[in-house]
């Protein structure tokens, strides 16, 4: 299974049998789970991915948001509790409560516990993830943290306040990123709508619903792929997942690395 740990204790390998007689560090990431869920149940669901491929590779941290679930959670009966989640919302997702100590909240996190090498999220942690990558890029969050290498986006969409897109999307997004759309995902044109403000997004399209997907031998060798590369202290080249478009005249969409994953 992928090593992983729940917060708020940092992580401390001991000695398993993916890190013995390796010297290797692993990618340290940051997951941050959906609304009115927790970091134990994100844990649970990201078990689907485990792979000996990312299993070396990766090393995942898990918080639980800042605040306790203020209504109904959508998994309750399916995953017990407590759930918690990041901020509150309105029903045309253009206003929020909470938000600011929640950034804040992340960010004193990743300042005692980092440094991290990238974030993962779902649904809820994903719309925070991208808008955190955003913002550091224009130095408004994270100011202190060394650059995010990358962001795993698992059902993300943008944040809609007219201040908060002005912040966090005006300017494409360099970070790289990986975006996991689904066909049947009731935010699936939102995620279409996030992906487009990153420059090269890689895209794994899934035909789950709104959920972290079961991820076949392709999908998990295209995340390794991406991932690899910052291990190996590489830098993001399009060409590399945008099959060769700068060099080759290929439009940006046609450029997107888009794969079909089993549920």
């Amino acid at each position: 299974m992928l090593d992983m740990e729940v917060s708020p204790a940092p992580y401390t390998c001991s000695n398993c049998h993916h890190c013995a007689g390796k010297s290797r560090k692993r990618l340290r990431v940051l997951c941050l789970h959906g609304f009115r869920t927790s970091a134990a149940i994100l844990r649970k669901q990201l078990a689907k991915w485990d792979s000996p491929m990312l299993n070396d590779l990766l090393e995942l941290n898990f918080l639980d948001a800042p605040f306790p679930c203020r209504g109904k959670s959508d998994v309750d009966g399916i995953f017990p509790p407590p759930f918690y989640e990041w901020f509150q919302y309105n029903i045309i997702f253009t206003e929020y409560v909470g938000m600011d100590e929640c950034i804040q909240y992340i960010t004193k996190y990743m300042y005692e516990h980092g440094p991290f090498d990238g974030l993962l999220g779902f649904s809820q942690g994903a719309v925070l993830s991208a808008a955190l990558a955003g913002l550091q890029q224009k130095g408004l969050a994270l100011s202190e943290h060394p650059s995010l290498r990358f962001v795993i986006i698992v059902s993300g969409a943008m944040l809609k306040n007219p201040q908060m897109k002005e912040n966090c999307y005006s300017e494409n997004i360099r970070c790289p990123s990986v975006h996991l759309i689904g066909s049947r995902d009731w935010l699936k044109p939102r995620n279409e709508e996030l992906r487009q403000v990153f420059e090269d997004p890689v895209i794994i399209r899934h035909g789950a619903r709104h959920t972290v997907p079961k991820l076949d031998d392709e999908a998990i060798a295209i995340l390794y792929d991406f991932l690899i590369q910052f291990d190996s202290g590489k830098h993001h080249t399009p060409a590399t997942y945008g099959r060769g478009c700068k060099n080759e005249g290929i439009s940006k969409e046609d450029c997107l690395a888009e794969i079909e994953v089993v549920t």
